[in-house]
């Protein structure tokens, strides 16, 4: 992807984004740069994190409720609760053997894999709102 020219309000975005390790969504980070900037627009956010994922600078992780952003970009997987929407790391190291499996079995070329394991996070289930 191309370089494009920074801007004040995509450094603020990308700050944002780092600043928190819960993969926030695009509405959370649009309240906290709202913090800084009162003047600065949803669609400026939502456009510019579309901007930031595509130049990997941040990692764009697709969950089933909302888009949900990490400051991580190394190869990583994912946990999902779909109880309360929690989305965290999971300690596995990321195995290429897949990819290896995927384009020995179909000549399709892969770059990476996305793993995103869902299920019930602690709280969730400490709260008992699933048996």
């Amino acid at each position: 992807m191309k370089r494009l020219r920074s801007s004040k309000q995509r450094q603020m975005i990308l700050e944002a984004v780092k600043a928190r390790h819960d993969h926030p969504t695009a509405d959370q980070i649009y309240i906290d740069v709202r913090k800084k900037n009162t003047k600065i627009s949803k669609g400026t956010v939502y456009r510019n994190l579309g901007i930031l994922a595509a130049n990997e600078e941040i990692l764009n992780v697709k969950v089933s409720a909302a888009d949900r952003y990490d400051s991580r970009c190394d190869y990583h997987y994912h946990a999902y609760c779909i109880s309360c929407g929690k989305t965290f790391d999971v300690p596995l190291n990321y195995n290429p053997q897949y990819d290896n499996l995927v384009e020995k079995e179909t000549g399709f070329k892969v770059k990476r894999h996305r793993l995103i394991f869902e299920g019930l996070c602690c709280d969730c289930m400490k709260d008992n709102k699933y048996d």
